[in-house]
């Protein structure tokens, strides 16, 4: 919106557009989205704690009896959380984005639309009305709708803006092409995402810490893969409309980390499905437009193994009726061999960035 106004006042007195030149950046403009979005969460913070937790509180609701008992002094903790994400991002992605850009205006539509998702199934739980909120299929059922809708236009509207539905291999540096049976391919890929964030959030700050490393290295690849010059010189498809996702991608990153302020041990407001469900499908979504979707999953290499120990409890529970893990996701594995809680939280994110600069580091080869 900004940029929008100073190109409108440059062309009413008609001067040039130097003027503009530092709006013109993609990366000032995303630095401004982030810090813009982690000191909004700083300042309305409070206020929006205080207003969800005298409606929204976070109920315990698990059959095990030793998971109750770790979770007993989070009863009653605010939920929704994820609100105070979405409106600060939101606000900040408004007022430095280039709104005519076609790929960010339906990654910002995504994002928004996934957190009214999580809003449904959060109020649900938190008011009563359905214990355990959305139903697995119904949640599936509507991220695979937003999902579905968002890859039928970038196959409509994306092409013109330089996107291809291509599936691309780095280090090997191939590109196969997709085509419609790109379709399935990028739906495992959004709903992965989004429900591995998801299942990440059970601790206190280990959902958002473990995404400003991963939201910073897509962004970054995002970002690449939006300049020609630098395409080039990592050996990346080049989507020129792709870069200003990364405004978008920074400013979900500052609200994080602001959000984060609130959310560390022990936390004063939990996300709740609002926030993770939004987070998870953004980062799908860039990794998807800079045709990096296995770049992405090394990059949130903790999103993946929280999701993956949840499979295989399944698998390996319905072959042998014995468990893989003592709890699954993963970090409730580790609560139940009695580490701390910080200590997961922190070591969590210390792999969250080694897997952040793994990804980035893979760019060079």
């Amino acid at each position: 919106m900004l940029l929008a106004v100073v190109r409108a006042i440059e062309w009413f007195v008609g001067g040039s557009a130097a003027q503009a030149s530092l709006l013109d950046s993609i990366t000032f403009r995303a630095a401004a989205a982030a810090v813009l979005a982690f000191v909004l969460s700083l300042v309305c913070g409070p206020r929006a704690i205080a207003w969800l937790g005298r409606r929204f509180c976070e109920p315990i609701i698990t059959p095990s009896s030793t998971l109750r008992a770790l979770h007993q002094a989070k009863q009653g903790t605010p939920t929704m959380g994820g609100l105070l994400i979405l409106a600060t991002s939101l606000a900040s992605v408004l007022l430095w984005s280039d709104l005519t850009n076609p790929l960010l205006l339906a990654g910002t539509v995504y994002y928004a639309a996934l957190g009214v998702v999580g809003v449904i199934d959060d109020w649900r739980k938190a008011t009563g009305h359905r214990k355990r909120g959305l139903e697995e299929w119904e949640k599936l059922a509507a991220e695979a709708v937003l999902s579905g809708l968002v890859l039928l236009f970038l196959y409509v509207i994306g092409r013109p803006a330089g996107w291809q539905p291509v599936l691309y291999v780095p280090v090997v540096d191939v590109a196969w092409p997709l085509g419609i049976l790109g379709v399935p391919w990028f739906l495992v890929v959004m709903l992965g995402a989004t429900n591995a964030v998801n299942l990440t959030d059970g601790l206190d700050g280990l959902a958002a810490g473990c995404y400003v490393f991963a939201g910073g290295a897509v962004g970054v690849v995002v970002y690449i893969a939006g300049h020609a010059v630098l395409a080039e010189h990592f050996g990346m498809l080049h989507v020129p409309a792709a870069g200003e996702v990364t405004v978008l991608v920074g400013a979900a990153v500052g609200a994080s980390l602001g959000f984060l302020w609130f959310n560390c041990h022990p936390a004063q407001v939990f996300m709740g499905d609002t926030g993770a469900l939004a987070l998870g499908g953004l980062l799908a979504y860039a990794a998807v437009v800079a045709h990096q979707e296995l770049l992405m999953a090394l990059a949130c290499g903790v999103y993946v193994a929280e999701a993956v120990s949840v499979l295989l409890q399944r698998a390996y529970f319905r072959r042998t009726g014995r468990r893989l893990f003592r709890c699954a996701p993963l970090h409730h594995h580790f609560q139940f061999l009695g580490w701390p809680e910080n200590r997961i939280v922190v070591r969590f994110w210390i792999v969250a960035a080694i897997c952040a600069l793994a990804a980035t580091a893979v760019l060079r080869l």
